[in-house]
C-alpha cells in the first residue's frame, strides 16, 4: 500500500530523492573532479522520476481542477525544470567544455527551481483542510517503485500484482534499444510476457532458468528495423 496519497508527500519524496543523488554530483564537483558516475546517476533519476511527475501532473493532476491563470503559470513553469534536466542529462552522456563548477551551478539552479516550484504547486492546489492527492493516488507509478524496477534485474514478486504491467512497462520503455534486463519471478512469468508483447514496442523474450520456484526471463528490446 502507497503511503505517498497526497501531493504534499509524494513532492517531498520525490524532493528528497533528488537531492541525495545531487548532493553527491556537488560534492565531487567541489573538489574540481567530474562526477561521472555520480551525474549519470543523477540524470537518469531526473529523466525517469522528475520528467514523469511533470507530465503526471499535466496529465492527471491538472485537469481535475478549474482552469485559472494561477494554473496554466504552473504548466508553463514545467519547461525550466524540463529544460534544466535536458542540459544534466547531455552533461552525462557527453562533458564537452562544462567544467565541474558549471555543472554544479546548473543542479543547484535545478534545486531551487523545484523547492520553489513545488511549494507554489501546493500552495495553488491544496484547498484549505483538503490536501490535494498525489498523481500516484490518481493511477501514475509511486516514486518508490524506482529502486525495485531500475537495476539490470527486476524481481516481479517484489511489486504489487495489479499494477506490474504497469511498471514494467514503463521501464522497458526506457531501456535503450539493443540492450536487455531480466525479469525474476518464483512462478512462471509467460503470461505477464505475452501482455507485454502486446504493446507497441517489439521485446524478444529468453527463457534463462525454469523451475519449481526460479525463473528467469532475459527481455530484450530490439533495434530498429
Amino acid at each position: 500500500m502507497d503511503t505517498q496519497t497526497t501531493l504534499t508527500a509524494e513532492h517531498a519524496y520525490l524532493l528528497a530523492q533528488i537531492t541525495d543523488r545531487a548532493r553527491i554530483v556537488l560534492q565531487i564537483a567541489s573538489q574540481d573532479r567530474w562526477p561521472s558516475r555520480e551525474l549519470t546517476a543523477l540524470a537518469r533519476y531526473l529523466r525517469a522520476e522528475l520528467i514523469r511527475q511533470l507530465t503526471d501532473e499535466e496529465r492527471l493532476l491538472f485537469p481535475a481542477h478549474e482552469a485559472t491563470l494561477e494554473l496554466s503559470r504552473l504548466a508553463r513553469d514545467h519547461a525550466r525544470p524540463r529544460a534544466c534536466v535536458d542540459t544534466i542529462a547531455a552533461s552525462a552522456r557527453e562533458r564537452g567544455t562544462r567544467s565541474p563548477a558549471q555543472i554544479a551551478t546548473t543542479v543547484r539552479d535545478l534545486l531551487t527551481q523545484l523547492h520553489n516550484h513545488l511549494a507554489t504547486e501546493q500552495a495553488t492546489l491544496t484547498a484549505p483542510g483538503r490536501p490535494t492527492i498525489s498523481t500516484a493516488a490518481l493511477g501514475a507509478c509511486p516514486h518508490r517503485w524506482y529502486p525495485l524496477t531500475e537495476g539490470p534485474t527486476i524481481d516481479l514478486d517484489a511489486l504489487p500484482a495489479e499494477r506490474l504491467l504497469d511498471a514494467i512497462g514503463d521501464r522497458l520503455h526506457r531501456l535503450p534499444r539493443g540492450e536487455h534486463l531480466d525479469l525474476c519471478s518464483r512462478t512462471d512469468p509467460g503470461k505477464f510476457c505475452d501482455a507485454l508483447a502486446s504493446g507497441e514496442d517489439d521485446y524478444g523474450f529468453t527463457y534463462l532458468a525454469c523451475g519449481l520456484d526460479q525463473w528467469r526471463v532475459r527481455v530484450t528490446r530490439r533495434l530498429e528495423g
